[in-house]
């Protein structure tokens, strides 16, 4: 294991360093004897990254190390943005704190005698919010879904996009444009009810690589029935919870209600084609009805409807959508780390969901969650994530699971992690 060092060796530099030129014109074509990574990459815009390598040689050690940088889209050339001395084994690291990486950029470093570095890239993705003024509606009504994009990106276009199936994949709803203040408002009807995760994607540009934002579960109903309502205690209930399904019925055409009658409860999964009678009951004084369904494991849809009597018609009411969230534990390996050390992300995914993409999430600098590593959960409906610190800090995560076989998506209770500065070596 290469020995690390502490922060107390980093020097910032400004272009006024006595004796530093503050810009370079062009980077070096290749390799010379220094070498250049950054962790992670790609990040999130405003996280932080650490910038190491090694000084190659003899006399490697206390030898003063300059980092220039490159901002996508930019016309200048190399600016200087910091220094660092290695450590006795020629190691460096010049760490980038959170708030000063917000947009794509190209590395490079400089040594003595003319040593230095390839250029390394690293890839800034946008960050994009998403709200919505209500997650439950009918297939009458628009849903609006605003946010913002950052850094700004005045006038460029986002898009509405919806989860197909369980793939993963995405299509393509609405497009809109960012504002003069990098926010955007777009409105949209469904008209097949059903539960549906959402997200709007920032497609990137010079600056800036593609951005999604957490996604969002909209669950869509059927127009009620006038005469005939029907309605859940929990519209999106946790994976074995106990749901009310209840409404109320009137007399044909009027607003009196219709008490003592017989009703049904049909019900069927969402994956399934045909109903089944799951219970009876019966309207009291006041028309309402009500039935109690328990330990719900899957998306179900339900309708309640009369009972035909000789020469009748049978009612029955709108189909109601019950969504099932999936379950998901997480726990880290560690809650405190050394900067560039790694923690690992495990845990479990209730019903079985064996091969459905998951997504390590980290919560932004715009506190809001954003995706930062994908995987697919295992065999057995246990997954693992792997993530490397690039800066001292707290940092929150979570893993999520998008909508899809069966069920609503989900995500896990997050947890916290403080990555700080290694120790000088011993006897520095």
């Amino acid at each position: 294991m290469r020995p690390r060092f502490t922060l107390v060796a980093v020097v910032l530099v400004t272009l006024a360093t006595a004796g530093i030129a503050g810009t370079a014109s062009a980077a070096p074509r290749h390799d010379r004897g220094l070498t250049i990574t950054a962790t992670p990459d790609p990040v999130n815009a405003g996280d932080g990254v650490l910038v190491d390598g090694q000084l190659a040689g003899p006399n490697n050690g206390e030898q003063t190390i300059r980092l220039y940088h490159h901002l996508a889209g930019w016309h200048r050339g190399y600016t200087l943005v910091g220094a660092t001395k290695t450590d006795s084994n020629g190691f460096y690291e010049l760490p980038r704190a959170e708030g000063v990486v917000w947009t794509s950029r190209s590395w490079f470093v400089r040594g003595p005698d003319g040593t230095h570095s390839h250029v390394w890239r690293e890839g800034v993705a946008a960050l994009v919010s998403l709200a919505t003024q209500t997650t439950s509606d009918s297939t009458s009504q628009p849903v609006l879904l605003t946010g913002a994009v950052t850094p700004r990106h005045p006038g460029d276009p986002v898009f509405l996009q919806q989860q197909i199936g369980s793939s993963g994949d995405w299509k393509t709803l609405k497009r809109g444009r960012l504002g003069t203040n990098s926010q955007y408002g777009i409105a949209y009807r469904w008209r097949r009810p059903g539960v549906r995760d959402v997200r709007i994607l920032f497609p990137g540009d010079a600056r800036n690589l593609r951005g999604a934002s957490d996604p969002v579960t909209v669950d869509i109903q059927q127009t009620q029935v006038p005469n005939f309502t029907i309605g859940s205690s929990l519209p999106v209930a946790p994976v074995g919870s106990t749901v009310t399904i209840s409404g109320r019925l009137d007399m044909p055409g009027t607003t009196t209600p219709e008490p003592n009658t017989s009703v049904q409860l049909w019900g069927r999964i969402g994956s399934e084609r045909g109903f089944t009678v799951l219970d009876n009951g019966t309207t009291d004084s006041q028309g309402d009805y009500s039935f109690t369904q328990a330990n719900e494991r899957f998306n179900t849809v339900y309708y309640v409807a009369t009972l035909a009597a000789p020469h009748t018609k049978a009612r029955h009411t709108a189909h109601l959508n019950q969504g099932v969230q999936d379950s998901l534990t997480m726990a880290a390996s560690a809650t405190s780390v050394l900067v560039g050390q790694s923690v690992a992300f495990a845990g479990t995914v209730t019903p079985d969901k064996a091969g459905r993409p998951i997504y390590l999430e980290n919560l932004g600098r715009d506190g809001r969650w954003h995706v930062v590593r994908v995987e697919h959960v295992r065999y057995n409906s246990t997954y693992l994530f792997r993530w490397k610190f690039g800066a001292p800090g707290r940092f929150t995560f979570r893993v999520r699971i998008i909508s899809g076989c069966g069920n609503v998506g989900s995500h896990s209770s997050p947890v916290t992690i403080t990555a700080t500065l290694p120790p000088p070596p011993t006897g520095s």
